[in-house]
């Protein structure tokens, strides 16, 4: 039977902002997204797709309308659960289970990820911080919707993905141009590793590097490659968000983030391309 998993924030918000073509989040067995805080709490906002899950009888009902054996990613919160240990509650009743005048009590998001594991085939994922931690840093991430016709997830626009958490995004040329992301995200410097221009960059000669390099297996990326690592370290240091991005934000805008990684962890190519994917890019 599968278990609980912790998942960090920066990974929910990774998992929202896949996409191919269109959305991930339009596969139906891609994400089952679960609220377990209060009705007036969901109904106040939540994380965008997120089901409410119900009660009936005090306890806990099974989604509706979601194939749970089929679900890729199952991922739990609440408002705050940051460990999958139990909790030790006071009680005034000399008849608990301890004898020390505590209670062991699961925190909401575990005790239904447990009811859910004994009907998935992955791990559930319980979201460390719950939707505090998480609306906190992802505020835009956050909703009042409650139904999402097929077509708004088909026209859901997603972000870009989080390589190292509130400081280095990869992404594509459309993602780069958008005022509203770059807002969202707080990003102050761009990496642009492509042949692409825009208007948007006009006047932001310190804050972008433009790497003129074309998407064919002959293009040489590794002449600029540490003056990208000190212009990523500069804008680091200078507390920038940045963004790395070429046309698709797949293969040259992977590779730069890669090298960088290397470089700055000190790290193998092996070590820094999984972290990568495991992150969710394609290349």
């Amino acid at each position: 039977m599968p278990g609980l998993l912790l998942c960090e924030p920066t990974e929910l918000y990774n998992i929202l902002n896949q996409a191919t073509k269109l959305s991930r989040l339009t596969d139906p067995n891609y994400l089952c997204l679960l609220d377990v805080r209060s009705k007036w709490e969901y109904d106040e906002s939540h994380v965008i797709t997120a089901l409410g899950v119900k009660k009936k009888n005090n306890e806990y009902l099974l989604p509706e309308s979601v194939d749970l054996e089929c679900v890729k990613y199952c991922v739990v919160y609440d408002n705050n659960s940051s460990t999958l240990e139990i909790l030790l509650n006071d009680d005034d009743d000399d008849s608990d289970s301890d004898g020390d005048g505590k209670d062991l009590v699961p925190q909401a998001a575990i005790e239904y990820g447990r009811i859910l594991t004994r009907r998935t085939h992955h791990p559930v994922y319980i979201l460390k911080g719950g939707y505090e931690r998480f609306s906190g840093t992802y505020h835009f991430l956050r909703t009042q919707k409650i139904i999402w016709m097929p077509q708004e997830l088909d026209a859901f626009q997603p972000y870009p993905i989080e390589i190292v958490p509130g400081k280095v995004f990869i992404g594509n040329f459309s993602q780069a141009c958008d005022p509203k992301i770059q807002k969202d995200l707080k990003i102050k410097a761009h990496v642009n590793v492509s042949m692409d221009t825009g208007p948007f960059f006009a006047g932001d000669a310190d804050k972008l590097l433009h790497i003129r390099i074309k998407d064919s297996p002959e293009a040489q990326i590794l002449p600029f490659l540490r003056h990208m690592c000190h212009f990523i370290e500069i804008h680091l240091h200078l507390g920038s968000v940045i963004l790395i991005f070429s046309t698709q934000g797949i293969s040259r805008s992977c590779a730069a983030i890669i090298a960088y990684l290397m470089h700055s962890n000190e790290q193998t190519l092996q070590t820094e391309s999984c972290s990568v994917t495991q992150a969710g890019v394609q290349w």
